[in-house]
């Protein structure tokens, strides 16, 4: 059984790309059982500001120590991430930061939302940029989602189900290929 983590990025108050990090979530449980999945919420972890990576770190906190512990544990991960002013939240950069060697030749794709109808594209480049960066390996299948709002509810159930999961199959589809490949590639 394979794991994947789902990082929800936004801190924001009343965000709504939480929306499409439920919907993978739900998605992935109902059509791929053999995965593990969980969601990690930034919002929920509260990182201080950045101050040094954690392998230099000297009393590292413990939920700095949980999240590392998971990015190593997982085969591939989904960031779902808004698009603030063309860019991507700083809880987002973050977390990245805070790790370095973690993030090697992880496959991650990338869930891109906005709430008007560019679907948060700006904001693709520089993400993989920062990934690129640290070596990650960066899934070439991408997941926009525009008008968030009205695509998602508060659950993450898609106005437009079927459409959605097609869409999310070929994503998925893509990211389990590259997850797959990098386990043969680790042997």
């Amino acid at each position: 059984m394979s794991k994947i983590l789902i990082i929800s990025s936004s801190v924001r108050t009343n965000r709504n790309s939480h929306r499409v990090a439920l919907y993978f979530q739900n998605y992935l449980a109902e059509n791929h059982a053999g995965e593990e999945v969980e969601i990690v919420d930034l919002d929920k972890l509260n990182f201080p500001i950045f101050e040094e990576r954690l392998s230099y770190q000297k009393s590292p906190a413990k939920k700095t120590l949980e999240f590392a512990e998971k990015i190593v544990a997982s085969q591939g991960i989904i960031i779902v991430t808004p698009e603030y002013n063309g860019g991507y939240p700083a809880s987002l950069k973050n977390a990245i930061d805070l790790l370095h060697p973690e993030w090697r030749r992880k496959p991650i794709a990338i869930s891109t939302v906005s709430s008007g109808a560019f679907a948060g594209s700006q904001v693709i480049i520089s993400l993989q940029f920062v990934l690129w960066k640290i070596r990650s390996w960066v899934v070439p299948a991408q997941f926009p989602v525009p008008n968030v709002e009205t695509a998602f509810d508060e659950n993450g159930i898609p106005t437009d189900q079927k459409g959605t999961d097609k869409r999310a199959e070929n994503f998925v589809d893509e990211l389990l290929w590259c997850m797959e490949a990098n386990e043969k590639m680790s042997k």
